[in-house]
């Protein structure tokens, strides 16, 4: 593995709009139905956990945002440069976000795929996710139609508590 692929040379940061250009082009090579700027710029200015992990020369090459609801976070886009896939990036962000989610006394971290992102799914449930339920009809597909949403979520344990 060369240096530029290496995790422990990355940084995490919290997402700024500086870092929304990069961002909203890795959103576009990563989903046919990418986020837009407006989405990462709303979610920023209602304080959403947001990080974005940067490259050596500080080039984001993956990011999340997540919003605290009653005891939970919902993780609303956990995204990483398709150039970077398979680097462990993702879990890496999913642990930040756990540790988070445990200082603001969560219990649960929620979230929802789409029913044909077979590899996101996969990493969700080795990472202890289990599926909840589907959403009908949640995201937009092609040709006007629309795809399901499988439902995930994570319990929380808390420090010191039994297993």
């Amino acid at each position: 593995m060369n240096a530029l692929a290496h995790p422990a040379v990355l940084r995490v940061v919290p997402m700024m709009i500086g870092h929304l250009d990069a961002v909203v082009a890795i959103e576009a090579q990563a989903y046919p139905f990418p986020w837009s700027r407006g989405n990462f710029v709303d979610s920023l200015a209602a304080g959403y956990f947001a990080e974005v992990m940067l490259d050596p020369v500080g080039r984001p090459v993956a990011y999340q945002v997540a919003m605290l609801g009653v005891d939970e976070f919902h993780l609303l886009n956990l995204t990483v440069a398709p150039a970077r896939w398979g680097h462990g990036h993702g879990r890496q962000l999913l642990d930040r976000l756990c540790v988070h989610s445990r200082a603001e006394h969560a219990g649960s971290v929620w979230l929802e795929v789409r029913e044909s992102n077979e590899r996101a799914r996969r990493i969700y449930l080795r990472y202890g996710f289990g599926q909840v339920g589907v959403r009908r009809g949640y995201y937009p597909a092609a040709q006007g139609t629309r795809e399901d949403a499988i439902v995930m979520s994570l319990t929380l344990r808390q420090p010191g508590s039994a297993p």
